[in-house]
């Protein structure tokens, strides 16, 4: 026997608990015309009417009566079990918001080590930066720089501090006298210039500025010869280490610092504890 699919259970056991298609269409956030057109076709498919339908008004026959005394407990003890499910998987898993850069340039190559290590644990990634609202974004954690404040009731581990360097392409024309370097700089941090020039007591004599959305199509943009990004050390380990970028001057502190902020102490969540813990020692390798 072939069954009628689910979603036309699911619509007629909202219609005949509401009373209503009108209502059952409100609850489940489509129209009049979708909830009339899957009970009926429920009702082709059954062979028996389950509603009467008089004027604007719906009600069960004694088919429907005796189709919703299984539905009802059917679609209750389908989402309690779902629910279950959700519980388990959330057990294992952790949520963790990062900056986006940090994200793709230094947290993602790396979190392979993390599953070797901890396979147990899943690390569900998110990309964000600026302030947390942990309940909001269903985060556990968040990687952020403290360039903003947060609650007093937010636990924050301080992971490493920033050191921020001009970087280029190996070859790219990097000398104060030429004068037709390009300077890439972020939106995000529209400063990151002007404080590395106040605090290394240098500047660059720059042609032209260029200035993209987000550190990573600066990199990027680095990377392919279009001129000299100003970034975070941590943004661009990997492509020092394989040649694609060279920091002529290397870095320096700007001042800053990264956090792993949460919205309780690590010890009350050892999901969040092991994380931080890997954190800190991948940044101090």
């Amino acid at each position: 026997m072939h069954l009628p699919n689910l979603t036309a259970f699911r619509y007629f056991d909202t219609a005949a608990q509401a009373g209503s298609f009108v209502q059952a269409a409100q609850l489940l956030h489509v129209t009049h015309g979708a909830v009339s057109r899957q009970i009926r076709a429920l009702e082709e498919s059954l062979g028996v009417e389950l509603f009467e339908r008089r004027n604007r008004a719906v009600f069960l026959t004694p088919a429907g009566r005796q189709l919703l005394h299984v539905t009802t407990p059917m679609f209750e003890r389908l989402e309690d079990v779902v629910r279950q499910l959700q519980h388990t998987q959330r057990e294992h898993a952790l949520a963790v918001s990062c900056e986006p850069t940090i994200a793709m340039k230094w947290l993602i190559p790396r979190l392979g080590n993390f599953h070797a290590l901890h396979p147990t644990i899943t690390v569900h990634l998110i990309t964000a930066g600026g302030p947390v609202n942990f309940a909001q974004m269903g985060v556990d954690l968040a990687i952020r720089r403290d360039d903003f404040h947060w609650a007093d009731s937010v636990c924050g581990l301080r992971l490493c501090e920033e050191t921020i360097g001009p970087v280029c392409q190996p070859h790219y024309p990097y000398n104060e006298e030429a004068g037709q370097q390009v300077l890439i700089q972020s939106s995000s941090r529209p400063q990151a210039w002007a404080t590395w020039e106040r605090l290394s007591g240098q500047s660059l004599h720059a042609a032209n500025k260029l200035e993209l959305e987000h550190f990573y199509l600066c990199i990027q943009a680095a990377m392919s010869g279009q001129g000299i990004a100003l970034v975070s050390r941590l943004m661009v380990e990997d492509e020092l280490k394989s040649g694609q970028l060279i920091a002529p001057q290397g870095f320096i502190p700007d001042g800053s610092a990264y956090y792993l902020l949460s919205p309780q102490t690590l010890d009350q969540n050892p999901r969040a504890e092991v994380f931080a813990d890997w954190l800190s020692e991948q940044l101090t390798a």
